[in-house]
């Protein structure tokens, strides 16, 4: 089983216009319907650094999950965030994005590696306490355009120091669009090798063109966790001035379905939530 993780968060948070809150959860809701592991439904993070998530306490008041098997995830960025988020009995999983990018940490969450990772211990704990999962995403992981330091070494070592920590669920993200199948394949097998009890997926922004042989190596190395947003909105509106969309759900599970893998998501939902994701981007 492929577990897909749909990111209405992602491609919502870099539009300039504000959706309206009962836009944004009746295109979730619709999101819920459709079978998806987990919806990646909003962040606790500052209005100031993403205006578009302000909502997301009153979007989670809105949501109908009755009827619904996804788990719902939530980004935070520090330890007020996360508290917040762990308010919220219906939230599964809160996601943390650690850099592998000193310049990208600074600009994604105004924090260094070294206070990130104290962060993460620290939303570690209290995600144990409160009995729920903290997926770390690897922002920047397969280079960065400011000429930090990056090689698979350096990945090695952030994922000992998260395992280190007891973290389950590590996404690679390729913030950027930059990866190379080569490197995706070499990254996943090393690692998942490395620390059989970790998740390992892919949380990749790329351009449409360049996206099966992506795909193709990160299956092909054993990956069955993928992030996607319908249409292939979004992007990360603090990572460069151009914004590189997320993978294409509708063509990730086109590929999927062309290597014979089973998603049993409900299709007639999922064309429903296709014509919606057209209104709430137009």
């Amino acid at each position: 089983m492929i577990k897909l993780i749909e990111c209405p968060r992602d491609a919502m948070q870099g539009r300039e216009r504000f959706i309206d809150t009962a836009i944004k959860a009746a295109y979730i809701n619709q999101l819920l319907q459709v079978g998806f592991d987990t919806v990646d439904f909003g962040s606790f993070v500052s209005p100031k650094a993403i205006p578009q998530m302000r909502d997301t306490a009153e979007v989670l008041s809105l949501l109908d999950l009755h009827q619904s098997k996804s788990k719902l995830l939530a980004i935070v960025a520090n330890e007020r965030g996360a508290n917040e988020a762990l308010f919220f009995e219906e939230i599964d999983y809160l996601g943390f994005p650690l850099s592998l990018s000193e310049t990208f940490q600074q600009r994604n969450t105004n924090k260094s590696i070294q206070e990130a990772l104290v962060t993460i211990e620290e939303i570690q704990n209290l995600c144990e306490t409160k009995g729920k999962t903290l997926v770390t995403y690897l922002s920047m992981g397969f280079g960065n355009p400011y000429g930090d330091p990056y090689s698979p070494d350096l990945v090695a070592e952030f994922v000992k120091n998260l395992n280190d920590l007891d973290i389950k669920i590590i996404s690679f993200a390729d913030t950027i669009g930059s990866a190379e199948p080569s490197l995706i394949a070499e990254l996943y097998k090393v690692n998942a090798e490395t620390y059989p009890t970790i998740e390992f997926g892919m949380h990749l922004h790329t351009r449409p063109q360049d996206l099966r042989p992506k795909i193709e190596a990160a299956l092909n190395a054993g990956c069955k966790r993928f992030d996607g947003a319908l249409k292939g909105f979004g992007g990360c509106p603090m990572a460069n001035d151009e914004l590189v969309g997320n993978v294409a759900t509708e063509n990730l599970i086109r590929i999927l379905e062309e290597k014979g893998y089973e998603n049993h998501l409900d299709k007639n939902e999922f064309s429903e939530a296709m014509k919606l994701a057209q209104v709430v981007f137009s």
